[in-house]
């Protein structure tokens, strides 16, 4: 009987410490399914709002410049609330502007709303993952890192999209928002019941609101750049180029005014100091440019050019998610289980990634999933290793004060790099589209035999279907002209997709030389910092043995 007594407080522990990890990956799911809303549903909701296209971009960048503001404004906010009440609050208001965003078709409630969305969802990310660390031990995390990964990188880059092209074929655009609701009343259900760990102690420090003001201005003008400089030809528009030269000033400010604020502000320069996360910090970047461009480039190449259906499309990155879990998995055992060093994967990740790409750069207009199944699953492997690899490097050597911070930091620079990518991607493939079809366009005259032959084919077969021959005539033009059109964005989606393959090709031996050079200065420091102690010991020994 006593043993019974005994052992129950500890499987209630187990138990509710289980629910407290469910509870925080289904939290990440609110903001996986409405961060992606509008990646398939854009058109739609421009549709029922009649909004411009001006007017609805508002809707991507009011929720991607909070969310990076909320990335870096949890940390302060959990040093005067505890992480999980945090969370729990951070998921309601998700899940109530979700449940609002249902019921109005008024753009401006709707962009306020999606400006709630953003900070809430920053919010969450950033406590979820921080109770994690919290509550298990180091050697624990490995796996526990990796299903937090399922909710907050596999499932907007491959599960929402899914579920969010079916609502779209079966339902409406509302009902991404519908879905969103029961998913925040179950994560903060199982989170209430859940045991919540001790907050570290943290010294209570005074909002830093020139920092933070100086902070949203740089993320909201980035944001807008990077979200609209393509469609106004970049710097070409004096907007686009006096809102890049206030981000960069508000930067700087921000950055003199970090430092001046010597760890009061909200920037902590000394997470710098460890190597590991200056490494990792930079490998942010790159991965999410890798991730954001891919997913963004996939589901796009799909529907503009092979004429997918939404859910179609949706469903193409869907096997590249259970490979991505699978190798999540994979990994956190390698880490646990084996004591692999994380950074022994991070070689591999990229070289995967670069493949599938290189790979994917091979599609036609004829492509179909089967054909490019094979490189999309080859990417879910590549991310997997990588990304679970960077956040163990991240964050394993950061102590409880800091590790907040570093998360906000990290994920602010994997979101910025996303960012950065596919504004990339989108530039590089609207200037190609352009340059192929001048390309193309000056083969393609009607001197050309092949032409037209083809020409001639084409009026006859529409003239046999009961055309006029001048109408005829005209229609197989029209035709001849979609077809040099579809052929140059197939061309330039494929520039695309090596361009994600050649980024690696050029930042691999980058990151190499960063972490042999980081390695170095640590090493030199060190050796240094022993040499500065020694005279301090012998001083120590001839005043004891006087």
């Amino acid at each position: 009987m006593s043993i019974a007594v005994a052992d129950t407080p500890s499987r209630d522990r187990s138990a509710t410490g289980t629910l407290l990890v469910v509870g925080v990956v289904v939290a990440t799911l609110t903001e996986a399914i409405a961060g992606t809303a509008l990646s398939l549903g854009r058109g739609y909701i421009i549709g029922d709002t009649y909004a411009t296209p001006d007017e609805a971009a508002w809707l991507d960048i009011g929720y991607t410049a909070l969310k990076l503001i909320g990335f870096m404004t949890a940390p302060w906010l959990m040093t005067r609330v505890n992480p999980h009440k945090l969370i729990i609050c951070s998921t309601l208001v998700m899940g109530t502007a979700c449940g609002i965003a249902v019921i109005t078709a008024r753009l401006d409630l709707l962009i306020a709303l999606r400006i709630i969305q953003g900070f809430a969802g920053g919010t969450l990310l950033i406590s979820g993952q921080a109770i994690i660390f919290l509550a298990y031990p180091r050697a624990h995390q490995p796996i526990l890192q990796a299903l937090f990964a399922m909710g907050s990188v596999v499932a907007p880059g491959t599960i929402a999209p899914a579920l969010q092209g079916w609502l779209l074929d079966s339902q409406s655009w509302t009902w991404i928002f519908v879905s969103v609701v029961p998913v925040a009343l179950a994560a903060a259900g199982l989170l209430l019941i859940a045991d919540a760990p001790k907050p570290a102690a943290a010294v209570r420090r005074p909002f830093d609101w020139i920092g933070f003001s100086l902070m949203s201005v740089t993320f909201l003008c980035f944001t807008y750049v990077l979200n609209q400089g393509n469609r106004w030809r970049w710097f070409e528009e004096p907007r686009i180029l006096w809102l890049t030269v206030l981000g960069a000033a508000a930067l700087l400010l921000f950055l003199g005014h970090q430092v001046i604020a010597k760890g009061r502000g909200l920037l902590d320069f000394t997470l710098f100091r460890t190597e590991d996360f200056s490494f990792a910090f930079i490998v942010s970047f790159v991965a999410g440019a890798a991730l954001f461009g891919s997913a963004f480039l996939i589901p796009s190449f799909a529907v503009s050019v092979l004429a997918f259906r939404p859910t179609d499309a949706g469903l193409l990155l869907l096997p590249s998610g259970a490979f991505f879990i699978g190798t999540l998995l994979i990994a956190a055992f390698l880490f646990q289980a084996r004591r692999v060093p994380p950074v022994a994967t991070v070689p591999f990740g990229i070289l995967m990634i670069m493949i599938a790409m290189w790979m994917l750069s091979g599609s036609t207009s004829e492509s179909g999933a089967h054909d490019m199944m094979a490189a999309i699953l080859l990417r879910g492997l590549g991310l997997g290793f990588l990304f679970l690899s960077i956040t163990l490097i991240a964050f394993s050597n950061l102590n409880d004060h800091k590790r907040a911070s570093g998360i906000g930091l990290f994920n602010a620079g994997r979101q910025l790099g996303g960012l950065m990518g596919v504004a990339g991607l989108q530039t590089l493939i609207d200037h190609n589209v352009a340059g192929n079809v001048a390309v193309l366009g000056a083969s393609v005259t009607a001197g050309v035999p092949a032409v037209s032959e083809r020409l001639t084919a084409m009026t006859a077969m529409l003239a046999a279907r009961g055309m006029d021959a001048v109408a005829a005539s005209r229609a197989a033009t029209s035709l001849l002209g979609r077809a040099v059109t579809g052929q140059s964005t197939v061309i330039a989606f494929d520039t695309a997709f090596n361009a994600v393959a050649l980024l690696f090709v050029i930042a691999a031996p980058l990151l190499v030389s960063i972490k042999i050079g980081f390695h170095r200065y640590a090493k030199a420091h060190a050796a240094q910092s022993s040499r500065s102690q020694e005279p301090q010991h012998e001083t120590s020994h001839v005043r004891s043995s006087g």
